[in-house]
């Protein structure tokens, strides 16, 4: 697919032949629109499949969630015959929910391709058309120029961190904040603020925190920029780069206003430290494709990072940010199907008023914050607290806040047919990643399950 959308190097009986295959599985799938339980004559061998499952991967499955293969919007069915309502979308993947025509079509044109995997090496044409979309978003409100391409966040967080360190040799340390996430490799696992993801691994002590804001502290932007003063006057010119979440993710989906970084990325701009904007989440959720434009703090990013939506990892970066030849490499970039749905997925988000202070995005939080909001004030009393969050992204602390709580009330939401997950710690919250296509019908939908569960709890 170019940069429009179109497909590359396919004559029109394959064009013909593929918008049939899209069209047959959209109706297959229509039929696929409530929830639903499990069928009783498959649970048995959904059980074995489960076990078996564990087996190989030396631990059980967190859900008892095996996916059929079929699914419609935020609609997916499972291989025991049951349909759940997708808020969670495999941690941000599926922003368009599943079965979605364009993306369908798009995936089968990558299907095609000559090669199943495109690499920095030897890509095609779909590799330039993703990036320049990917460079062209950001652009805007920023000084991004180049990016690079990886096969997902993780990867793509190692290369701004490389990208940094290059620039600022022999610098090492990163300043990041408490309860920030960054990926799963052994480095970012470090700059990932949770000990329990590092057991066992070596500490390397380069990563220095920061408080992230706190609403209820009427002091919080100055204490957050006196510990970062600190920082530099401790470490001087061992300093790398300045790592953020615009709202923290793993930490608890907890937003900032733009009156708290305004002075951070000051003084980092004064001390001369890269600025490394996290978006591996955020992307496409908040409101403007990128949370930095909906912060409109875009002309203090150096660097900037996603994935997720894209469908593969980006690290996209200004001209005086440009690394030298050899440091990034890699010899997978993405998929051919993944590059195609990547792009088809930004050009349908970019195209159908998702965003913006009256688009879609805003209108589906708006809709949800107040929906939980009026469970707090009502039936649900005292068994949510602070429904917050950013464009897509919202989550909310439940009764207690403890561990076994919000584990009990997940699997109860499953139960009954919605898929949520937990994020942040002490209080640990309720988190959703909402799809962009979803319906405030589905949204009250939603809203009845969470609140059913919460009185059965």
């Amino acid at each position: 697919m170019n940069n429009k959308g179109e497909p590359l190097n396919f004559d029109l009986q394959t064009q013909s032949l593929i918008k049939q295959l899209t069209g047959a599985n959209t109706l297959l799938n229509s039929t696929i629109s409530d929830v639903k339980q499990a069928d009783p004559h498959r649970i048995s061998y959904y059980e074995e499949l489960m076990k078996k499952i564990g087996q190989v991967r030396g631990r059980p499955l967190y859900y008892p969630y095996i996916g059929s293969g079929r699914g419609n919007g935020p609609f997916v069915e499972l291989e025991d015959g049951s349909v759940k309502l997708d808020f969670i979308n495999g941690i941000g993947i599926h922003i368009l929910g599943h079965s979605h025509p364009e993306v369908i079509q798009a995936s089968l044109y990558g299907a095609l391709q000559d090669v199943t995997n495109q690499g920095n090496l030897q890509p095609n044409k779909e590799y330039f058309y993703m990036l320049q979309k990917l460079v062209e978003l950001a652009k805007k409100g920023s000084k991004i120029e180049h990016g690079w391409l990886a096969t997902c966040g993780t990867m793509a967080n190692e290369t701004a961190l490389k990208i940094a360190r290059q620039k600022k040799t022999p610098a090492r340390m990163i300043i990041s904040f408490k309860n920030a996430f960054a990926g799963r490799s052994t480095m970012m696992a470090e700059v990932t603020d949770n000990p329990a993801y590092r057991v066992g691994l070596p500490e390397y002590n380069e990563v220095l925190r920061l408080p992230w804001y706190d609403k209820k502290n009427p002091t919080s932007i100055e204490d957050t920029l006196r510990a970062l003063k600190l920082h530099v006057e401790k470490h001087s010119n061992n300093i790398s780069v300045f790592s953020f979440e615009p709202m923290l993710g793993e930490g608890g989906y907890m937003p900032a206003p733009r009156e708290f970084f305004i002075p951070l990325l000051e003084f980092c701009k004064s001390q001369n430290i890269p600025i490394w904007s996290d978006e591996v989440q955020t992307f496409t959720r908040t409101g403007q494709p990128f949370a930095f434009q909906t912060l409109e703090i875009g002309e203090y990013i150096d660097i900037v990072t996603v994935a997720k939506t894209a469908q593969i990892g980006a690290t996209l970066y200004t001209s005086a940010m440009n690394p030298q030849p050899g440091l990034i490499a890699g010899t997978f970039s993405g998929s051919s199907s993944a590059l195609n749905a990547g792009l088809a997925i930004l050009n349908f988000l970019d195209n159908n008023h998702f965003y913006g202070p009256e688009g879609r995005v805003s209108e589906i939080h708006n809709y949800f914050i107040s929906g939980l909001n009026k469970l707090a004030q009502t039936s649900c009393k005292n068994l949510i607290s602070d429904a917050t969050g950013m464009g897509l992204m919202i989550a909310f602390t439940p009764k207690d806040g403890k561990k076994e709580t919000v584990e009990a009330l997940l699997k109860t939401f499953f139960s009954k047919g919605l898929i949520a997950f937990s994020c942040g710690k002490e209080p640990v919250r309720i988190r959703f990643l909402i799809p962009a296509i979803v319906t405030n019908q589905q949204l009250d939908l939603a809203l009845k399950i969470i609140e059913e569960s919460l009185l059965k709890e």
